[in-house]
């Protein structure tokens, strides 16, 4: 399976989504946009699209953040989705997904940064790719937005922050506004951007402090997450055959 990864930052970084690819000897190339690196031309040779988060939003424009052109990522979205690829998004790119299939992004109702659990809903619950989560689960989470829903999109999952935690735009398209690929390192990076105001946050309830996020045991969430990306694999297989 050839795995190409959109990375918008350094400390943006894929964490167990990259640990799996390499686990299962999938080939893994980059588009690390802040070093300059160029998006692919064409989706021939990608099996999985994973768009990773960043501080941006889907409306940044270019004179805003010069290496990230939303529409240009848009586009290889909606190129990716035409030709039946998986496609994962991931915080930011959740939402990217979501306005490359005709909706626009939102607020979320509450900033959530650390760790807490999400709840599956009946449409989760009942997902064979993600149901193996339980009815809640403890996971990472670093945003301000959460991705746009579609005519056909479904909600498998929220939390009491924000009601669109993770969503299925298709059978090979998901969106995830949570964090799962979190692991010690992944966590260290987004710590060290953010530390001073996670330190001396008094007017979030769901921002934790750095050592409440640094005591978190991330793998269990990064065992699901491996199980429900086999169970992607699974099917994206079994359509090409």
């Amino acid at each position: 399976m050839n795995v190409h990864i959109i990375q918008h930052e350094d400390f943006e970084a894929p964490g167990a989504y990259l640990e799996w690819a390499v686990s299962r000897k999938h080939a893994v190339t980059f588009s690390k946009v802040y070093l300059g690196q160029p998006l692919p031309e064409t989706v021939t040779n990608i099996d999985l699209l994973l768009i990773m988060g960043g501080p941006q939003s889907p409306d940044t424009t270019i004179e805003e953040c010069p290496h990230f052109d939303a529409k240009a990522e848009i586009d290889l979205i909606q190129n990716a989705v035409k030709n039946n690829k998986a496609v994962i998004g991931v915080c930011l790119g959740s939402q990217l997904i979501g306005e490359a299939l005709g909706a626009s992004f939102e607020n979320s109702p509450e900033k959530e940064i650390g760790v807490f659990p999400i709840q599956l809903t009946a449409d989760g619950i009942t997902d064979p790719k993600i149901n193996h989560f339980g009815s809640e689960l403890a996971v990472g989470h670093w945003h301000n937005d959460m991705p746009g829903l579609t005519a056909k999109s479904k909600i498998l999952a929220s939390s009491k922050g924000c009601p669109r935690q993770i969503i299925s735009y298709s059978d090979l398209v998901y969106g995830f506004q949570c964090h799962m690929e979190l692991n010690p390192e992944v966590a260290e990076l987004l710590i060290a951007i953010d530390e001073e105001f996670l330190s001396t946050n008094t007017k979030h309830q769901f921002v934790q402090n750095p050592d409440t996020i640094r005591s978190f045991d991330f793998t269990e969430m990064n065992r699901k997450l491996f199980d429900f990306l086999d169970k992607l694999e699974a099917a994206y297989q079994e359509k090409q055959s």
